[in-house]
């Protein structure tokens, strides 16, 4: 069983940390790896940068941008990754857009994602007709989880349809705007988790986008599988490099 499947089984809330590979620093990604699963993270997302990320926020973007500046690659990252598996247990999921991975080979990326250790893709870009219609069969291969993104404008059609092809969690982006943090969700957003949770997809939901605090995973973990935290965490690295990671993450979980 693939590992997020395996995570997404436990009776908990799950926590799930973003970062940009090569960010701070372009050799600090095992590092940031190694402290999330010490301290209590349940799924990592290795965000892989890239020069036009429409889905993220301007935080996200700064750091896609120093990463790439630092040198990081696709190909340096698998490089920096092919001896995790040693030392971490805990689901490893890339984020990244089509066009990288398209242009280092979709059947290849995914062969590579398999020799070293990784369990699923979220790429935003992706089409989910392209991903079903060609794609698929690849990811069955490599028994790779593919994550489609469902928002509050996503129709109950799309919605029902990406639950039915999906093998693993449907990533909840909390608004249509782009990544960023924020102190608190509105009555908004918290109808819109009522309303998906209502809908009893056969899929766990995670949580993304404006997750910063305690109360924030808490809120949207009320209807939810879990969230993500992503512009917080990039925020706290870019603040303080790799220490004090321990603080960041008993923040949200104590």
């Amino acid at each position: 069983m693939n590992r997020i499947n395996q995570k997404l089984n436990e009776n908990k809330k799950l926590l799930s940390i973003y970062f940009t590979a090569g960010f701070p620093k372009l050799n600090d990604t095992a590092t940031i790896i190694s402290a999330l699963e010490k301290n209590g993270v349940d799924f990592i997302e290795i965000g892989l940068p890239f020069s036009d990320p429409l889905a993220d926020g301007p935080t996200i973007q700064r750091s896609s941008t120093i990463a790439l500046q630092n040198g990081m690659t696709s190909e340096l990252l698998f490089e920096q990754l092919k001896d995790i598996r040693k030392t971490v247990s805990i689901p490893l999921i890339i984020m990244g857009y089509f066009n990288p991975m398209m242009q280092y080979g979709m059947e290849a990326f995914c062969k590579k994602c398999a020799e070293t250790g990784i369990d699923g893709l979220i790429i935003p870009d992706l089409p989910v007709k392209e991903y079903n219609e060609r794609i698929k069969p690849i990811f069955e291969k490599y028994n790779l989880i593919n994550v489609f993104l469902i928002t509050p404008q996503t129709s109950v059609d799309r919605i029902r349809f990406i639950d039915e092809i999906s093998n693993g969690f449907i990533y909840m982006v909390s608004s249509a705007s782009v990544t960023g943090s924020q102190n608190s969700f509105g009555k908004t957003q918290n109808d819109y988790f009522e309303r998906i949770h209502a809908m009893k997809l056969k899929s766990p939901q995670i949580v993304g986008f404006g997750i910063s605090n305690a109360e924030t995973f808490h809120q949207a973990t009320k209807y939810a599988k879990g969230a993500i935290i992503g512009s917080a965490f990039v925020t706290h690295l870019a603040q303080n490099g790799t220490k004090d990671i321990h603080k960041f993450v008993r923040a949200i979980l104590d």
